[in-house]
């Protein structure tokens, strides 16, 4: 299995190359959205669309030809994205542009790129801390996406693949339940708490909504000074989850690789929308909206791949109900679990309870007969690039 990583490294342009690429980034939003307007809106396929518009964008907005490709390529995957959620794709912004091996290159001799932009190719200056040129280091990558990020600076995501290892023959599973009081907590008994980021969260959230008001009600140098906290607070919140999830995901796999096992998630695809749709308080809306699992779950198949750990995603009903002793339907109220059935009465932390039930489900597929062969022929993903939830086979599939 191919896996790729991404890694984002600044750009130091002059002020005349700065002036290029913004104009690379504008014409190839416009040519995205012109392609998005100009074709049925059913059309997903990148070839379908590069067939019907390629010429017209070349002459109007004056980019090469792969740059053209690339822009009817993201219009394609855009809507392949859109047509699972059953929303449609509105418009583009000049924020990224996507570059292929024929129009970018990277020089390790002298820590640059090489772009094409709209009059030629320029070489541009990066800066790389430690790991990225640990990881670039005697590499050719061959793809990349140049961005400009709610900074103003500009950075090139650079996309390295790797030939992942084969996944470890797993003798146990170790289940994971995700919420949001514990981000996570492990059949293993192993959990982290959720209060951290949740008081993390709800101060930022203070921050903004007063510094917010001050930048629209204040006086002129209470305005500007508000802008200015704000744009210095972006991101803050953002990096400590990644960072606690990275920390997180990290310890996960590290125990399994330690214990021989694959990992079990919960497929959690559409919670939001479906929280959404319950009366709640701002306050509540807020904390669930802002609840990373998805992230968290991307990072543990990732780091699954890179290391030879199978992560598999079941369905999460009724792992939080089940008494994972005697599997019959018990009571949950709030963090605790009690068995309604006599001869068990098993009493204790419901997310530990909803681990074992993730772990006994993963299980199901791992011993099945043909083993992880057997269980690879039947991962597959969403739009999003995340495992599908397994589903039990029928009898005879893997032969």
């Amino acid at each position: 299995m191919e896996q790729v990583l991404t890694l984002v490294c600044k750009l130091n342009p002059t002020p005349k190359q700065a002036e290029e690429i913004e104009l690379v980034l504008k014409a190839f939003e416009s040519a995205c959205n012109y392609a998005n307007q100009k074709i049925k809106p059913q059309i997903t396929s990148k070839t379908t669309i590069q067939n019907m518009v390629y010429n017209e964008i070349r002459t109007l907005f004056g980019l090469s030809a792969n740059l053209a490709v690339r822009a009817c390529a993201r219009v394609g995957a855009n809507r392949k994205t859109a047509k699972e959620k059953d929303k449609p794709v509105k418009t583009f912004k000049p924020t990224s542009a996507d570059y292929d091996a024929r129009i970018f290159s990277f020089r390790e001799k002298d820590w640059t790129v090489s772009l094409t932009l709209m009059n030629g190719r320029e070489h541009i200056k990066i800066d790389a801390g430690n790991y990225q040129r640990g990881k670039l280091k005697g590499r050719k990558p061959t793809s990349a996406q140049l961005c400009k990020h709610r900074d103003g600076n500009y950075y090139i995501h650079i996309q390295i693949k790797d030939e992942a290892p084969a996944p470890i023959k797993s003798s146990n599973v170790i289940g994971v339940d995700f919420g949001r009081r514990d981000i996570a907590v492990t059949s293993n008994g192993d959990k982290w708490d959720g209060k951290q980021i949740n008081d993390v969260r709800d101060k930022f959230s203070r921050v903004r909504t007063s510094l917010q008001k001050k930048a629209t009600k204040g006086t002129r140098s209470t305005r500007r000074r508000a802008r200015q906290i704000l744009k210095r607070l972006s991101g803050k919140e953002r990096r400590f989850q990644q960072w606690l999830n990275h920390n997180i995901s990290k310890s996960i796999i590290q125990q399994a690789l330690k214990n021989n096992a694959a990992v079990a998630i919960e497929d959690l695809t559409g919670i939001r929308e479906r929280t959404n749709q319950k009366p709640t308080s701002k306050t509540e809306r807020r904390r669930s909206n802002s609840w990373s699992f998805y992230q968290l779950r991307s990072f543990l198949e990732y780091k699954g791949i890179q290391f030879g750990v199978e992560v598999i995603a079941v369905p999460p009903a009724w792992t939080s109900q089940t008494c994972y002793q005697c599997l019959h339907l018990g009571l949950r109220s709030d963090k605790r679990f009690k068995c309604t059935n006599e001869a068990c009465s098993w009493s204790g932390d419901a997310d530990f309870n909803g681990s074992k039930n993730i772990s006994a489900i993963g299980a199901v597929f791992v011993n099945q007969p043909g083993g992880s062969n057997c269980l690879c022929c039947e991962l597959s993903t969403d739009s999003s690039g995340l495992l599908k939830a397994h589903t039990v086979p029928h009898k005879g599939q893997c032969g």
